[in-house]
């Protein structure tokens, strides 16, 4: 499989921007962990060797998280970032949730990122519904953001496929991945999902998210997962992770199951050609069925999931397993979820160091999904780990912690995430997105 033309060259409808950086970060990670490839070029800070991209700013804006170009995925690391630390009670800097604020357009979308946001979004800005749905996740938990948020779910509604789903860019064919990450920002904006419906035939989030569920009519290994889009349909670990737990109308933070019965996986199964199930009971049905096939996938590989670079054998999908562990876990599947969590635990780490926020947040959510501490995650404190890849956090609201207050100021960041053209095409990241659509075997 030949790697994807440089960025400025793809087609938007055919790989789902938002989720670039995260597929980017897998590679990376695979790289610096097999010590097969070199580490991704600094972002240019303060005279530092490196130069950002083409229409980046040389200094990285004040609040942001991370050291790499946030060209592609600005503000999908920095709503991340910041839920992650919402979730286990610490409160960002004000300059940090101030750049996200900015960072939306007029109409109310988000595009990766924006270097001057004084300046009025065109019909050239590159709205993409991801990036606008995980900060409506964020601003949503943070609270106080109501307009904000508002004018970004009355866009997302706009922008509804007439199937009920959504692409990452609008007017481009639904994906499994882009509909429930709307999903999950429609829940957390206290819209009901299943109260949106598409202008012509009136179908919901749901109804779209179900056509990517592959079931009786393919092989039995597939049954049960979920296909990033109908063409091509293929099952894919990565988009069934997310419409296990957007079919169940969660996003990014699942609260631990706590005392709640552990429920055990059923993977799909098939009487006279036809999926069991209950009438009505679709959502919950289907995310058990992708449930299936998750812990399917992980049992074959040790407890992880896998992806490949062009021409390479198969490697640990660090970021992928822990999208898997939250929909296990959101599904209800704690001792399911226990095994690759574990993992994640022993072999996460030096990844989430090469990746920055957004990975540090990935395993931070997990880890709350399941009930895990994740200030103590394999020997990582997760959290501090988070917090020094921006600026210093305004404090903390813990539970049996003081909350301390910070100068809001510019702390020190760590390394994420960077795309160039040279890195494009030299190390094959137009695999990562194009295996969202071609990946048979995961």
């Amino acid at each position: 499989m030949a790697p994807l033309a440089p960025m400025a060259q793809q087609a938007p409808s055919t790989y789902p921007v938002a989720f670039l950086a995260r597929r980017a970060a897998m590679a990376l990670a695979a790289a610096a962990v097999l010590g097969g490839a070199a580490a991704p070029a600094a972002y240019a800070v303060d005279g530092a060797d490196g130069a950002p991209a083409a229409g980046s700013p040389k200094t990285l804006p004040e609040g942001l998280y991370g050291t790499k170009d946030p060209q592609y995925d600005g503000v999908w690391r920095q709503s991340l970032a910041l839920l992650a630390q919402h979730t286990v009670g610490v409160r960002p800097a004000t300059s940090a949730v101030r750049w996200l604020v900015g960072q939306q357009c007029a109409d109310g979308a988000f595009t990766a990122f924006r270097a001057e946001p004084g300046k009025p979004c065109d019909a050239k800005t590159m709205r993409d519904t991801n990036q606008t749905a995980a900060a409506v996740q964020a601003l949503a938990a943070l609270g106080g953001h109501d307009e904000t948020v508002q004018k970004a779910v009355n866009w997302l509604k706009s922008v509804q496929n007439d199937d009920g789903g959504w692409s990452s860019m609008a007017g481009s064919p639904s994906d499994a991945n882009s509909t429930s990450v709307v999903i999950g920002a429609l829940a957390a904006a206290g819209a009901k999902p299943e109260s949106v419906t598409s202008k012509k035939g009136g179908r919901t989030p749901y109804d779209g998210l179900l056509t990517f569920r592959l079931g009786c009519d393919v092989k039995e290994g597939e049954r049960g997962a979920f296909t990033f889009q109908l063409k091509g349909a293929a099952a894919n670990a990565d988009a069934t992770a997310a419409a296990a737990t957007g079919a169940l109308g969660k996003g990014f933070v699942v609260a631990p199951a706590g005392g709640a019965a552990d429920t055990p996986v059923k993977p799909l199964s098939c009487k006279d050609g036809k999926a069991d199930g209950k009438s009505g009971d679709k959502g919950p049905a289907a995310a058990e069925g992708g449930a299936g096939y998750l812990v399917a996938q992980l049992g074959k590989s040790g407890h992880h999931l896998l992806s490949a670079m062009p021409g390479q054998e198969k490697q640990p999908d660090v970021g992928n397993t822990a999208d898997a562990v939250v929909a296990l876990a959101a599904g209800g599947h704690r001792s399911a979820a226990q095994q690759p969590l574990k993992w994640l635990e022993k072999n996460a780490a030096a990844w989430a160091r090469q990746n920055g926020p957004a990975a540090y947040a990935q395993l931070v959510l997990a880890a709350h999904a399941t009930g895990t501490d994740p200030r103590s995650f394999g020997g990582t404190d997760l959290v501090t780990a988070l917090n020094a890849t921006g600026p210093e956090p305004a404090g903390t609201t813990t539970p049996g912690k003081n909350a301390r207050p910070a100068e809001d100021s510019d702390g020190g960041v760590n390394v994420w995430w960077v795309v160039g053209v040279g890195l494009a095409v030299g190390a094959g990241i137009g695999f990562l997105l194009s295996g969202r659509r071609k990946k048979n075997d995961l």
